[in-house]
């Protein structure tokens, strides 16, 4: 209602750009977390919008509407920029966690991690806002936990289950005291049940008990998984290059780790694939049969990932072209800034070059 009730008039528009350097966001609803995003903005734009509703030009513009006028004005309250601010701060845990799987970067093997980070931090912004204790009940988390477990419940695979067990770092003592009352993958009840599970539903016979006994000795750190660089490498080593080295004394339980491994948590890399399919065959270009057109689609996409090893990718008009595919701002605060970053990164690399270059010449 604040940013139709400025922008759709020339005047107030005027009126506030006057104050603002940063421009009001047109955010499609579509577009991912798109009530974060504007009240992120919001955040951004708060001094410009304060001046502007107490400035003597408002009283002019106002009685256009005045119900949204005075909606508007609440602006100036200091409690209404604190609820923005708590929304944003429990709902930064959910937007990162959720930013972060939305790539083509592999990373089933840390939904269960992610997941339970995620709760613990949610429930840590909203008890300290309400100024309650752990053991303490609070009603609006308890809603905001019902929500986010129905979509976990929604959301969750046996797939998950097995990637998560088969990280080897969850193994370490490290890992497990890092945060209180956390388990091992094989013993926690709820893990050890879906691995049965996804274990009978994947193999059987004789497969089934190799499958199982290769499973014991590599998280009972048996035959085979007990070497000291084994045990060391655990804590430090991306599971899929741990398993790469020291799981070939399990063949079948290597093949399916280095599956899982490497596989992204979400299908939204595929889509963005599809929607390349969409700008290719379209009713205007209805010729292409889809087999040619999924080709070029392939094609396409093939070629973007060739490009990136390309010396026309780190030099020239187009370097960088794609450097925001696939990714996700990790930090919060980030928005479209990591454009920004990357831009000034890519110009102290240029400028480091330029240097050796200059030095090479005067040694």
């Amino acid at each position: 209602m604040i940013k139709n009730f400025i922008m759709n008039h020339s005047m107030r528009l005027s009126m506030f750009n006057e104050q603002s350097n940063l421009k009001f966001l047109a955010i499609a609803d579509t577009r991912f977390s798109s009530a974060i995003v504007m009240l992120k903005r919001f955040i951004a734009i708060k001094d410009a919008l304060s001046v502007m509703v107490v400035s003597e030009k408002w009283s002019a513009y106002r009685e256009d509407n005045p119900r949204q006028a005075q909606f508007v004005k609440k602006i100036v309250n200091d409690l209404w920029w604190d609820k923005v601010r708590y929304f944003l701060s429990f709902t930064e845990p959910i937007y990162t966690m959720i930013r972060a799987t939305d790539t083509d970067k592999p990373c089933l093997h840390l939904i269960y991690e992610m997941w339970d980070t995620m709760i613990e931090k949610v429930k840590s912004v909203i008890y300290r806002h309400e100024m309650k204790e752990t053991h303490e009940e609070s009603i609006f988390y308890s809603a905001v936990h019902d929500i986010l477990v129905s979509r976990w419940t929604k959301s969750n695979t046996p797939l998950h289950c097995l990637a998560h067990l088969l990280n080897s770092k969850y193994y370490t003592d490290a890992w497990i005291n890092e945060v209180l009352n956390r388990q091992a993958p094989h013993n926690d009840e709820e893990i050890s049940e879906m691995r049965n599970t996804c274990f009978r539903r994947y193999f059987s016979g004789a497969e089934l008990k190799k499958i199982k006994l290769q499973y014991a000795n590599f998280s009972l750190f048996g035959p085979g998984f007990n070497s000291f660089d084994s045990l060391e490498d655990r804590s430090y080593m991306e599971p899929k290059m741990w398993w790469g080295i020291h799981g070939h004394s399990a063949p079948e339980l290597k093949k399916l780790a280095l599956k899982l491994l490497g596989q992204p948590a979400s299908s939204s890399c595929a889509e963005r694939n599809w929607s390349t399919y969409g700008l290719i065959h379209s009713s205007l270009r209805n010729r292409l049969n889809p087999g040619r057109a999924e080709d070029l689609v392939f094609t396409h996409q093939n070629s973007r990932l060739l490009s990136r090893k390309s010396d026309e990718y780190r030099c020239g008009p187009l370097a960088m072209w794609d450097v925001g595919a696939d990714t996700f701002e990790a930090d919060f605060e980030g928005g479209a800034d990591f454009l920004e970053q990357a831009d000034r990164y890519w110009m102290s690399h240029n400028l480091k070059k330029d240097c050796l270059k200059i030095l090479r010449h005067w040694v």
